[in-house]
């Protein structure tokens, strides 16, 4: 098969994006029958710079049905299949970032949406991107016997998601492109890694952002051994190769191993506690996570010990956006999870946490005086925590305290024990201690605070918000009865997101949401979430 790529000038001045789409359009009308498959750039129907979100639009709008339908005529014509990126209105007001499949017969015959969106795309230029959140297989289309997967722009850095892809064993990978702001020889880097590892012949089409630039360009064939079949470099113009999509590369399984496919070998050593946290499991982190949700109070603890894996767990699986949890500490250093300082409420031990060793509070029994099924549940470390849940939930970690700063040693491994398992995203932190609260920040800047309403005999707190202010904090959390209306209103009007503190009973839960409160805590999480809505 004669697979053949287009790369056009691309228009580094709004003015010029209708003569590059221009370049496009005669470039297709020049491919004849010998061609078999085509591939055009990212953004065919807007290829250029254009210098605002209205202005990108306002093109897509006046060249997408031209760029559409010379594609299906090419197709038609050279009896072929082709492949363009355009901006998709089909599914939503907003565009989505879409390469369309034609098939020989000029059919639409699948949508790849672009899966890494960036974030000038979601948030600045507001594509649509709801769909991005969620889980969702590679995407696929078989076209004449020939598998295809998809990969475009800032999809080519996630390696995380080859072995994935190497999964349903495309022949083919179509990459429309840009990646304008990487040399060619990292683009040479990124094109021979991707065919090699997903076994498949990567055919990449991107943009020339000059002839003597050295940044962008290299529309390329690749096979899957790594050989480069073919490389346009900075050229503008059209790059062809000959050769059999079925065709694998066998390389051995290991030294004097017998021969099969590197996906297969690799996959033969997988160890996936040694990656970073990644796949259908993982959530948004904080800053993406829903606008308005529920926090599982200690876990779904209305049905578990509070504090629990079994509490933790119950709620994550039931679709918990967010949990919390209290930290408390351990005389030789251990970080535990536990709300009380003394231990007579929730195990048959007795005394405070902190004048026990780790050791000596695994002797207790956590579970039995919630119920005799969870007897012999031991207490748990925050490192547990994070091991089964690091990145699948949003976790509101309140840091109990004595009155002051926690000791330096301390507060130093709750952030070591974040970064070692990478949930640093997915994490914040909760106290009404404004000597903590001043302490987290210095550690960790950048992970978000939120101002706790204080003891609960301080009942109103209405400097709460000033407080929360004062401290840096990107959230407060509210005690009920003692807040209303009005001090919902004060903190928006601030910039800061509100929690409650709590609700188990459905219509309070409505309630609270209807006073623009955008985090409801509770205990009963099953029950609330399903008379709000919410996870």
């Amino acid at each position: 098969m004669k697979f053949c790529v287009l790369q056009p000038p691309y228009a580094l001045d709004p003015a010029g994006i209708g003569a590059s789409v221009q370049w496009e359009l005669d470039a297709l009308a020049k491919c004849d029958e010998s061609v078999d498959v085509i591939v055009l750039p990212e953004g065919s129907d807007h290829q250029g710079r254009a210098s605002s979100r209205e202005q990108a639009i306002a093109a897509a709008k006046k060249y997408g049905a031209k760029v559409v339908a010379a594609c299906a005529e090419a197709a038609r014509r050279c009896n072929a299949v082709v492949f363009a990126n355009v901006y998709d209105f089909s599914r939503s007001e907003a565009p989505r970032n879409t390469t369309l499949a034609f098939n020989r017969a000029g059919e639409i015959v699948g949508r790849y949406d672009k899966r890494h969106l960036t974030r000038g795309e979601w948030q600045r230029w507001r594509y649509d991107s709801g769909y991005m959140w969620s889980w969702s297989a590679p995407e696929t289309v078989e076209i004449d016997d020939v598998r295809y997967a998809f990969l475009t722009c800032y999809d080519f850095y996630f390696y995380e998601a080859l072995a994935n892809i190497a999964r349903y064993r495309p022949d083919v990978i179509i990459g429309c492109s840009h990646q304008r702001s990487d040399t060619r020889l990292a683009l040479d880097f990124f094109g021979r890694f991707i065919a090699y590892n997903t076994g498949a012949y990567l055919v990449r089409s991107s943009v020339s952002m000059g002839e003597d630039s050295p940044l962008g360009g290299c529309s390329m064939i690749v096979a899957p051994s790594g050989e480069m079949l073919g490389n346009l470099e900075s050229r503008a113009g059209t790059l062809s190769a000959v050769f059999d999509p079925h065709e694998k590369y066998l390389k051995p399984m290991g030294y004097n191993g017998p021969a099969g496919l590197h996906a297969d070998y690799v996959d033969e050593g997988r160890r996936p506690w040694q990656y970073r946290p990644a796949g259908s499991a993982i959530v948004p982190p904080f800053e993406n996570a829903p606008a308005k949700r529920l926090c599982a109070h200690r876990g779904f603890s209305t049905v578990a010990p509070e504090n629990s894996l079994a509490a933790f767990g119950a709620a994550v699986a039931l679709g918990a956006s967010e949990i919390e949890f209290d930290l408390l500490w351990t005389k030789d250093g251990e970080i535990v999870s536990i709300h009380d300082a003394t231990l007579e409420r929730v195990s048959d031990g007795e005394g405070r946490v902190f004048d026990h060793t780790f050791e000596e509070l695994l002797k207790y029994d956590f579970g039995v005086k919630k119920s005799a099924h969870f007897k012999g549940m031991r207490i748990l470390k925050f490192a547990d925590i994070l091991e089964k849940l690091s990145c699948h939930v949003i976790m509101n970690i309140h840091l109990k305290d004595l009155g002051r700063a926690w000791d330096e040693a301390l507060a130093r491994k709750v952030i070591d024990l974040i970064d070692a398992y990478d949930a640093r995203r997915h994490v914040y932190f909760m106290t009404s201690n404004g000597a903590v609260q001043d302490q987290f920040a210095r550690l960790a800047p950048d992970i978000p605070r939120c101002m706790g309403n204080g003891r609960l005999d301080n009942k109103s707190r209405p400097d709460i918000v000033d407080r929360a202010l004062k401290h840096g904090c990107r959230m407060v959390q509210l005690f009920k009865p003692y807040f209303d209306r009005a001090l919902v209103e004060r903190a928006h009007a601030a910039g800061l997101r509100v929690n409650v503190f709590f609700a188990d009973d459905p219509e309070e839960a409505k309630r609270f949401l209807e006073m623009g409160v955008d985090t409801v805590l509770t205990n009963d999480y099953q029950p609330i979430s399903a008379a709000t809505g919410l996870k």
